[in-house]
């Protein structure tokens, strides 16, 4: 079972949300960031080495001082307001014409821990340890994580309940993505709560390494905090959870440059060691892990005991 909470946000007037409003750190590079980023943009805080001249090392102690200092900067100009009640929130983001609803709360690291938090990558240490410095020095989540959590009927129908009202925020972005938002009045917290604490299981979608860093940012503090209960703020961290059926899994595809070295037959005799390796006509259109060498696609499917390939040591 998974521990949730509501919380009280931080976040932007109604009249600056869209200005605030900023892609996730990273799916755009610093100089897509610098180009991007308006005067009140999120991205001065969750990309700061943009601020500098020229672009400065995202990963130097100079940058993670920035985001600390515009983190504040927004909040005492008004562009960042906290609610003063612990709420959950509902968050619509619409694309080519389907909308997903999601809520929007706190989930505990030590359900991560326990594999109550299902993940299905394994993450970077340099990575972690970068989103790691971020929360440690802004004792605070500026973005959330994406999860996923079986449907359930309950939930289903706070939602279109709070739904029903105009939302607190509700725009189109530069790329597009509608954004909507809606404030759960607190009468709806304590069954939410109750609600997930019977789901067994949260499922990440996306931002791994963001997850593994609040895991381990919580575990640090508890470590430190001989008084630890487990209801600390830092046992929490942001996240987004939307239910199965509004999910869609789409096409993620990689190029490779070259075979390691490696002709195509050594190759494809590598890949059959671990899994079923079929020549097709054409693409699958199923969730069929698919590859293909000038024009021929062929099939891949997880043997029956499939043999872990350490992606660090087999990739030049």
């Amino acid at each position: 079972m998974v521990r949730i909470k509501p919380f009280k946000g931080i976040r932007p007037p109604k009249e600056l949300a869209k200005e605030v409003a900023s892609r996730p750190y990273d799916v755009l590079n610093s100089v897509e960031a610098k180009e991007e980023a308006t005067e009140r943009s999120l991205l001065h805080i969750i990309k700061p080495e943009i601020d500098f001249t020229p672009i400065a090392d995202e990963h130097s102690q100079e940058v993670y001082d920035k985001a600390v200092e515009n983190f504040a900067k927004w909040r005492k100009e008004g562009w960042l307001q906290q609610d003063e009640a612990e709420h959950y929130y509902i968050y619509a983001q619409t694309m080519e014409g389907r909308t997903q609803y999601g809520l929007v709360m706190c989930c505990h690291f030590e359900d991560y821990l326990s594999g109550a938090i299902k993940k299905h990558e394994l993450t970077r240490p340099d990575k972690e340890e970068d989103r790691m410095k971020h929360v440690r020095n802004q004792k605070a989540n500026i973005e959330p994580v994406f999860f996923a959590y079986p449907d359930n009927a309950e939930i289903d129908a706070i939602v279109a309940e709070v739904t029903k009202v105009t939302p607190e925020y509700d725009f189109v972005a530069e790329d597009g993505f509608g954004h909507t938002m809606w404030v759960v009045p607190a009468e709806y917290n304590e069954k939410i709560t109750a609600v997930f604490g019977t789901i067994p299981a949260l499922y990440v979608a996306d931002g791994h390494h963001r997850t593994a860093a609040a895991a381990r940012v919580g575990e640090e503090c508890k470590n430190n905090n001989p008084n630890h209960t487990g209801e600390e703020e830092y046992c929490y961290f942001l996240a987004v959870t939307f239910p199965e059926s509004h999910l869609r899994i789409i096409d993620y595809n990689r190029v490779v440059r070259d075979l390691n070295g490696l002709s195509e037959e050594e190759f494809l005799a590598a890949l059959n060691e671990d899994f079923v390796v079929e020549k097709r006509v054409q693409r699958y259109t199923s969730l069929t892990p698919c590859i293909t060498f000038q024009c021929t696609w062929r099939a891949s499917g997880i043997a029956s005991q499939p043999r872990r390939v350490d992606i660090t040591t087999q990739t030049r």
